[in-house]
């Protein structure tokens, strides 16, 4: 298939009707048929010769480089103004002739075509800008640029802002010759196949026929085939497997390297720190840069020499329907790069594992379902004759009444469903599963190192990779300890650092008490509206709902309403923390990209740690904990402020604690659903809207691509972030909620290919990048699997009622029979409320209409303390002591086997499994093999021609000096 003509044809085939009506300009330039008809201008035989052999010279420069003449001219002694008049009307005639011609050739070469006109050379990047004519300092901009990429070795070609569907943009195509790709292919230390690998394959694990619904084809699956690689030395290029120079390097490595150059190319004559193609988008000077996508998404390419593996990626992987299916990682490496490709594979893997912890977690709550009518406490509460009975004292002051235990009893009911015995044997295995997702997921990215050629990828080799940043604010340059070579610092004192340092930090810490102080006043909120809803809800108004009514109490509206306030709060906080987080990371002016994502990745995650889980700690392990009794209540801040610290229902706090991780948890993963989903979507359907109704031969590949939204640099971090997140939610407050997995996995579900769709569909292609981990999040990880064993042990031991009732069980119940019976009274103390202080006692007409004062004398209250009118009133009883020791048994018991267990796992299962490791030393032993004989047969082949020109005594020509190309790199300085 013709992918388009070359630059230097000068006839086109057209109806003749286009240039006999005299409007070429008003029509679209295209036609149902073309009648295979010569067209010729008048005088063409003259004009078109002079007019081809300027345009010859013109078509190096851009489309806003200035005339120049040309030979014609100087042999006629004409000069270029007076040319220029004198064929000022064959100019117009070659600009309208050329106008036809390339858009006949878009209407024969195909829309995707990722070629330049001459249909050989690929584009493998493209940059847009709008020409701005008042704007003269960013002509001179693009202008210098341009001229540097091609000292660099780059070719270039523009496409006129008169071939874009909206008229005023233009865009430049950026193709690297071989001679470049070779060149950075050395600097980057990117690795070639030297060998085919003839290690055989393992054997299929037996069963493997039940994983045939979820497996993808081969040629999907493996896209390339095994070989032994080494890192690509320009003076050893007949050591590799080079069958063809133009598909040695995929388009992923060819961006990549692109990229680096555009990064480090300068655009300003007087300052040549000015350099890199980011200041350049920044300042305006262009407005898009990034590779192009292969095809469509929808359909296959036209072009048989174009991989369409975009297509492949969104049948396989990018839809809904294959949400069972297993992932093509290697072809999502292929295309977008190793660091998107291990992403993916960690995300997999985690999903993968998830689906472990939900179905125990699942069994729990179906365990609790199962023995819902053996719970003898909630029994209690509602029956009428004992919860019926049990007279509460007020939850706040003067605005609530005194109320009876049994209007708790849905409350208790659902509170069981998460508080029974197996929350403690779920909290337990959370705690080995963490610790097992995370040593599989090493023994995963082992072989994906291996597999992907990522063995030898030390920290050095990413160091290597300066940011432009940091070059152009480097002046100095010193001795590398290590490599004895001349390397790039940055020229800052030590008095510099520090300021730097305690500016970030004390950003960082503000921010933080900012978050507190929002979550303190959340809390304020929750004990001012306690009092109002207590107060409108007296008479039970709420029951007149249907089906929700009777389920509403003043703690669980008070709970609901906070709960949303505080995710409202979170979302505002978190957008506004980003913007502060990237500048001051900015502003310290880290020395690599890795160096900068893992400062960056420290100050998001602390920051998002605090904004995300401080609501859930506060209820977990405060709330109910400092309330005192009704003889000497506890306050927020001070008795004036009559902000009464709140109490848990006598079922304990974990029922809100589940409320809040549900809320917070599920309305951060659907809000960031819509956003990743939803808001791409919506902008690119408003930016293409005009293109959409443009004939396809007109909307070129680059000009979809550019109608794209662009990723970003950190558009990955954020995926990392939320996940991280969720880990959190599902391993932190577990205890809480055994059903956080079950939802953590059907949101991991539509996660991936959420991701997958917005990366295919949605957004330009990134640009390819290295990472043989997922970073500092592993290290992230490590830190929340340690600390999730003590929160759940804290959760099982103070917020949920699970202690009190095993002591109770085996110590403290009536009679010989084991049973729960009785336990209510006695997890309630008494107190005389002729007591009451005037401050907290119930005001007038607040009461219900059942109360009578003259019957009832005392109230109860959930805590442990000796009854009015003993001798120790108002104390804390024996059972109290003997409680909060078992509790501080159960951590330490819990943490120590927990803890034990893990280190024996991470001990026993190692970081690389043995087929990985023979292999990877099978290929040192053979790049080792390779090298020697291949430096000796080299060796012998210099001999023998050095014998043979003393033989023959011939002196041998000179070869013409190879051109230099200008690298920029600091690596090979």
């Amino acid at each position: 298939m013709n992918r388009g003509k070359s630059g230097d044809a000068t006839l086109i085939e057209m109806d003749r009707t286009v240039w006999s009506n005299g409007g070429g300009e008003e029509n679209n330039g295209f036609h149902t048929s073309l009648d295979k008809e010569s067209f010729q201008l008048e005088n063409a035989v003259s004009t078109l010769s002079v007019v081809s052999e300027c345009t010859s010279i013109a078509s190096v420069c851009s489309s806003h480089s200035s005339v120049i003449g040309c030979e014609r001219c100087e042999k006629e002694n004409t000069e270029p103004q007076q040319h220029l008049s004198s064929f000022m009307g064959i100019w117009r005639k070659r600009a309208l002739f050329l106008k036809y011609r390339s858009r006949v050739d878009k209407q024969h070469q195909s829309k995707d075509s990722v070629y330049f006109r001459d249909g050989v050379r690929r584009i493998d990047f493209v940059l847009s800008y709008i020409d701005d004519k008042d704007e003269v300092k960013k002509v001179e901009r693009r202008k210098e640029f341009e001229g540097n990429l091609q000292k660099a070795g780059l070719e270039l070609e523009t496409e006129d802002k008169s071939e874009s569907e909206d008229g005023k943009t233009y865009f430049l195509k950026v193709h690297v010759p071989w001679e470049v790709l070779a060149t950075y292919a050395d600097v980057l230390k990117i690795k070639v196949p030297f060998k085919a690998n003839d290690i055989p394959e393992n054997k299929e694990a037996p069963m493997s026929w039940l994983f045939t619904p979820i497996r993808l084809p081969e040629n999907v699956m493996h896209p390339e085939p095994d070989y032994f690689t080494y890192t690509f030395d320009k003076s050893k290029i007949d050591f590799f497997l080079i069958e063809d120079k133009d598909t040695l390097f995929p388009p992923s490595t060819r961006n990549r390297i692109v990229y680096y150059i555009l990064s480090r190319c300068p655009y300003s004559k007087e300052d040549k720190a000015k350099k890199g193609i980011k200041r350049l988008l920044n300042n305006g000077t262009y407005i898009a840069a990034f590779p192009l996508h292969d095809c469509r998404y929808w359909t296959r390419s036209r072009d048989p020499n174009c991989e369409s593996e975009r297509n492949e990626l969104y049948r396989f992987w990018a839809r809904f329907s294959r949400f069972y299916k297993e992932q093509p990682l290697n072809l999502i490496r292929k295309y977008y790069g190793e660091k998107i490709g291990i992403y993916f594979a960690w995300l997999g893997f985690y999903t993968e594992m998830l689906f472990y912890a939900a179905l125990v977690g699942l069994l729990c709550f179906i365990y609790g379902l199962a023995t819902y009518d053996e719970n003898v406490s909630s029994k209690e509460i509602c029956n009428e004759t004992i919860g019926g009975q049990i007279i509460m004292c007020p939850l706040c002051d003067k605005k609530c009444g005194y109320w009876k235990l049994n209007s708790t009893c849905s409350s208790s009911w659902q509170s069981y469903l998460f508080d029974n015995t197996a929350t403690v044997f779920f909290a337990i295995f959370m705690g080995i599963w963490v610790t097992l997702f995370l040593e599989f997921w090493k023994r995963r990215q082992a072989r994906l190192e291996y597999e992907w050629d990522l063995v030898d990828m030390e920290e050095e080799q990413q160091q290597m990779q300066l940011r432009p940043e940091y070059e152009i604010k480097c002046t100095d340059r010193r001795i590398n300890r290590v490599t004895q070579e001349q390397e790039l610092v940055l020229d800052q004192t030590s008095a510099d650092k520090a300021g730097r340092f305690i500016l970030c930090w004390t950003t960082v810490v503000l921010w933080i008490c900012l978050i507190i102080a929002s979550i303190i006043g959340v809390i304020a909120y929750r004990l001012a509206v306690f009092a109002a809803f207590a107060s409108i809800m007296k008479d039970s108004p709420t029951s007149k709902l249907e089906v929700v009514g009777s389920l509403i109490t003043p703690q669980l509206a008070t709970s609901v309403t906070a709960s949303c306030i505080n995710f409202v709060i979170i979302m505002i906080l978190n957008y506004l923390y980003e913007r502060v987080a990237i500048w001051i990371t900015d502003m310290e002016v880290p020395k690599t990209h890795l160096e900068y994502e893992n400062k960056l990745t420290v100050k998001m995650f602390l920051f998002q740690f605090v904004n995300y889980y401080s609501s859930c700690f506060y209820v977990a392990f405060f709330k109910g904990k400092f309330v005192g009794y009704p003889g000497d209540y506890e306050y927020m801040f001070s008795k004036r402020s009559g902000l009464r610290n709140e109490e848990c229902e006598p079922g304990g706090c974990l029922i809100e604690l589940t409320t809040q991780l549900v809320i917070v948890m599920t309305g951060k993963q659907v809000w960031g659903n819509i956003q990743e989903a939803l808001v791409p979507w919506l902008r690119n359907w408003w930016v293409s809207r005009n293109a959409r109704n443009h004939p396809e031969s007109l909307y070129s590949r680059w000009e979809q691509d550019n109608d794209l939204q662009c990723m970003g640099q950190l558009g990955l971090f954020y995926e990392y972030l939320e996940m991280v997140i969720q880990f959190g939610f599902i391993t932190l407050f577990v205890a809480s909620f055994p059903l956080a997995p079950l939802l953590a996995l059907i949101n991991n579900m539509v996660e991936v290919r959420v991701d997958a769709w917005k990366f295919t569909t949605q957004f330009r292609r990134p640009v390819a990048a290295k990472a043989h981990s997922i970073g500092a999040w592993e290290e992230i990880l490590n830190m929340i699997a340690v600390f999730s064993v003590v929160t759940n042990a804290f959760i099982v031991s103070f917020t949920s009622d699970m202690i009190p009732r095993l002591v109770y069980l085996y110590t403290y119940h009536p009679g010989t029979e084991i049973t729960m019976e009785g336990y209510i009274n006695n997890s309630l103390s008494v107190f005389n409320i002729s007591e009451f202080r005037p401050e907290n006692r119930p005001e007038d007409g607040e009461n219900p209409e059942w109360f009578n004062s003259l019957n009832v004398t005392t109230c109860r209250y959930p805590d442990y303390r000796y009854p009015p009118g003993h001798e120790k009133q108002y104390k804390h009883t024996m059972q109290f002591w003997h409680i909060l020791a078992a509790k501080m048994a159960f951590i330490i018991i819990m943490e120590h086997v927990v803890f034990v267990v893990k280190f024996f796992v991470a001990w026993l299962i190692p970081d690389v499994p043995s087929d990985v490791k023979a292999r990877i030393k099978r290929e040192r032993y053979l790049i080792q093999e390779y090298l020697h004989d291949y430096e000796l047969d080299k060796l012998k082949v210099q001999l023998s021609q050095n014998r043979q020109n003393i033989e023959e005594c011939t002196c041998p020509t000179t070869a013409a000096p190879p051109v230099k190309l200008e690298v920029f790199s600091d690596c090979l300085t």
